[in-house]
């Protein structure tokens, strides 16, 4: 039996308001358990996931990724080095500035703090076909690249635009 348009209005409002609502609560809040058990705060947590995607970077490159101050970046890299996360290390490419890089130690930690979830996501995604993988891809991309695009709205904007 074919879905009609008010079920597929249905199952997107359930999507839009409440599954990935849902989801992103469930991640701030394992973030946020992360940090503690690595004795940092959410948004160092958030540092060691941008270091991890996108590779070494200068303090202001981070500060713009996490949507820190300068001054702000500056004290969470400290804190990051302090528990042994991340280093300072010379740009290859200009030996006047400095990138920061995660440390192996901070990998393996991160690494461990996320396991069980890696584990649970690889048991769930085991049972979908690989086009049910292909569509999940394709959504989760866009769901980045939307979100991104929105953050940036809202940050380019003065509130009620």
């Amino acid at each position: 039996m074919a879905a009609t348009n008010e079920d597929r209005a249905a199952l997107l409002g359930e999507l839009v308001t409440r599954s990935i609502p849902g989801w992103a609560i469930a991640v701030v809040r394992l973030n946020s358990a992360v940090a503690g058990r690595l004795g940092v705060t959410d948004t160092d947590v958030l540092c060691l996931h941008v270091l991890d995607r996108y590779g070494p970077a200068t303090p202001g490159a981070l500060a713009k990724r996490v949507n820190l101050t300068t001054g702000s970046a500056s004290r969470m890299i400290d804190r990051l080095v302090a528990a042994g996360c991340v280093r300072r290390v010379p740009d290859p490419a200009d030996r006047r500035r400095v990138l920061i890089e995660p440390t192996q130690e901070g990998r393996d930690r991160a690494a461990t703090a996320y396991a069980g979830l890696v584990a649970r996501t690889h048991a769930e995604l085991a049972g979908y076909t690989e086009e049910e993988l292909r569509t999940l891809a394709r959504f989760m991309a866009a769901a980045e690249r939307d979100t991104a695009a929105e953050a940036q709205h809202f940050q380019s904007t003065a509130p009620g635009d």
